[in-house]
């Protein structure tokens, strides 16, 4: 599978993150991370890569590796400082067998295809007809997609494309920040898509709800519900810690119901639960309640949505049934990526023997 006896140690990390010439390179991902989706992208010898987010180089770099000499690396991103950096450390480290670009990355990069496997280090919209397109045949693309139009709400999926046609092999979780047309300044924190309303003062805090498309236009019932949790008048300990962040996330964008609500409040710290335009209650990531009020209505549905995840015992990411569905709208076509939960006993066919 690969060039050298173990690929993922023969790159030091350090060299792009914290070089020496370029100092520390704050747009990149965690070395664990990108380590898993390689692996799960099955890279062979020879092969032609195409990767989208350059970042810090590093993936970059350990893609070449994995490739070898007769391979080769296509990386692109919207950033022309990273993709010169980039450009810059690889011939340090005798790579030649990768060369990245300027370019927005949801179009993948047409003058280089077919690719055997495409792996992107940002999160589209959705996974776009762009990508599927430049595949073979029989080829591979790893991609971290949304499942909820809010930001984060997102799963890493492994997918195949067969006669022109993307499915999902396997599911984990995780993600990445989210793609953008122009690179974005390194102090941002408020995502670029899928916020409804940010209230910046003293700090940014900013609320994504499910139903802004029966908001009005000056986004009253986004404010009114990011105003109820920045000011709460109730709040409680949630009692079966400690909260599993993840696999909630995930749960409650399998409800699909439009009243799911984000939040990241002034400490920056997230919350996720439900929201209307006159009452609000989220959970946050140190497993506190907050709400407008103790009988708020969305106290009562979030503490119901709770209760139905913990009798799912907490699902994992690879336990939720996922499908890939078309898109043909000009704002990039492509395929959404949907996720739900069913109890084991319920996705068994009649008289089938229960699994092991």
């Amino acid at each position: 599978m690969t060039s050298s006896s173990d690929p993922f140690n023969s790159v030091p990390a350090l060299f792009y993150t914290h070089n020496e010439q370029r100092g520390e390179t704050l747009h990149r991902s965690e070395p664990a991370s990108i380590h898993r989706d390689l692996r799960a992208l099955g890279v062979e010898v020879g092969a032609r890569i195409l990767e989208i987010g350059t970042g810090s180089g590093y993936s970059g770099a350990l893609l070449a590796e994995l490739v070898g000499p007769q391979g080769q690396v296509v990386s692109v991103d919207v950033d022309e400082h990273l993709v010169g950096w980039a450009n810059r450390l690889h011939p340090q480290r005798g790579l030649t067998n990768i060369r990245c670009h300027r370019a927005d990355g949801m179009a993948g990069y047409p003058a280089e295809a077919p690719y055997d496997r495409i792996v992107a280090w940002c999160a589209p919209p959705r996974l776009p007809q762009a990508w599927v397109d430049q595949v073979i045949d029989g080829g591979r693309i790893v991609a971290c997609l949304p499942i909820a139009p809010l930001p984060s709400t997102t799963l890493v999926a492994t997918v195949t494309v067969e006669a022109g046609r993307p499915r999902v092999e396997a599911v984990t979780g995780g993600g990445y920040a989210q793609s953008t047309p122009t690179a974005v300044d390194d102090a941002l924190t408020v995502p670029g898509r899928w916020v409804d309303w940010c209230d910046q003062q003293p700090e940014p805090s900013w609320i994504a709800i499910g139903w802004r498309a029966d908001d009005d236009g000056q986004h009253t019932g986004a404010r009114s519900a990011l105003h109820h949790l920045l000011n709460p008048r109730h709040t409680e300990p949630y009692d079966r810690q400690p909260l599993d962040w993840r696999s909630w996330h995930t749960y409650a964008a399998t409800l699909a119901d439009p009243h799911v609500s984000l939040v990241a409040l002034r400490n920056q710290i997230r919350g996720l639960g439900h929201t209307t335009a006159t009452s609000a209650a989220v959970i946050l990531t140190d497993a506190t309640v907050i709400a407008d009020s103790p009988h708020s209505p969305s106290l009562h549905i979030l503490r119901d949505w709770l209760a139905r995840w913990e009798q799912a015992a907490r699902p994992a990411a690879d336990v939720f049934t996922t499908a890939l569905l078309p898109h043909y709208g000009s704002d990039l076509p492509g395929w959404g990526l949907k996720a739900s939960y069913q109890p084991r006993e319920q996705t068994q066919p009649a008289g089938a023997a229960p699994s092991r």
